[in-house]
């Protein structure tokens, strides 16, 4: 048997935060503290506690996306594999633990694999442990916000590129946002595709349920917001003092995730401050939901071929391949 040599994955940073670019994002989150209603960006939810917080969301019973989406990947990944050919250029967008591409790897047979996540270093770890179980396909961490830029380093895609986006994290876009987003990665993706994990409209019950667990986890993973707003910007929020409220507007197809002050408070950091009164709330989050129908349309508009979708015999979720011819 012939034994691969081994080898180290590549990390780069491709973009560094400057002072300018802390200053612009201080600035922006004080100015959603004073809008009405009040609002932060989700992206705060993601310091440290936040990050495990979350993967022990994706444990619990209630959050049905995780375990669904592994399913329909389990049942269909040949026929993903099959759309998407063997020997792409694995671009792996919010690669996280890696996990999710790394159980495709055996079916999708990609010749090179880089894994983007917003820092390098939150994946460096995972990605050498990856780099260790499948010497054979060069590895490359890429730690830069995609959300603004698809612009991957020179050289990294020298195969067809086969972009990844699974978990749903889609649906945290506008769907104004999302459309611009699929332009930029169909612009990427000339002669491969996309890979894409989508949740879809379903019951109110289901959707509260999973965004307001019996446990708290959720809740405690939107309170933890306000500590690293703390962080931030040096503000005083105080955790006891809000709860968390997860609904689904109908309307807008949407969860919403907000904080509501328990009492009467006022909020104050370095030159500003707000007051809230019992029960106004701040919005942290939204996750739209479609159906397959709408997202499919999305996918043309955004610039992509007629492809396929998988979705679970529920009709919780769909993955979709959406070919860049």
């Amino acid at each position: 048997m012939t034994q691969v040599p081994a080898r180290a994955p590549r990390f780069v940073q491709a973009h560094l935060a400057t002072p300018a670019d802390l200053a612009e994002d201080r600035t922006a989150l004080q100015a959603g503290l004073l809008r009405t209603p009040a609002s932060v960006s989700p992206k705060y939810f993601y310091d440290r506690l936040g990050s495990r917080l979350f993967e022990a969301i994706t444990e619990l019973p209630e959050y049905y996306p995780t375990r669904t989406e592994a399913a329909i990947f389990a049942a269909h990944g040949a026929a993903m594999a099959q759309c998407a050919g063997s020997g792409a250029t694995l671009v792996d967008l919010g690669a996280g633990n890696c996990a999710k591409a790394a159980s495709l790897f055996p079916l999708l047979e990609p010749s090179r694999y880089v894994a983007v996540d917003i820092s390098v270093d939150f994946m460096r770890d995972a990605l050498r442990d990856v780099q260790r179980e499948y010497p054979q396909i060069a590895m490359t961490g890429v730690g830069m916000d995609f959300t603004r830029s698809i612009e991957l380093p020179a050289g990294l895609i020298d195969k067809r590129p086969l972009f990844f986006y699974p978990g749903s994290s889609i649906g945290n876009f506008t769907p104004a946002d999302a459309l611009a987003f699929l332009r930029r990665v169909r612009a990427q993706a000339g002669g491969g595709g996309l890979l894409i994990g989508v949740d879809l409209v379903k019951s109110r019950v289901l959707l509260e349920r999973a965004y307001d667990d019996e446990l708290g986890v959720t809740a405690a993973f939107n309170l933890n917001l306000l500590r690293h707003v703390n962080a931030q910007i040096g503000s005083d929020f105080h955790p006891a003092d809000w709860r968390h409220v997860a609904l689904f507007d109908e309307a807008a197809s949407r969860i919403e995730m907000h904080l509501e002050a328990r009492r009467d408070l006022t909020v104050r950091w370095p030159n500003g401050q707000r007051g809230f009164r019992a029960g106004e709330r701040m919005h942290t989050e939204n996750s739209y939901k479609y159906t397959p129908a709408g997202f499919a349309a999305l996918l043309a508009e955004a610039g992509f071929a007629p492809g396929e979708r998988w979705v679970d015999p529920n009709g919780w979720f769909a993955v979709f391949w959406a070919p860049a011819r």
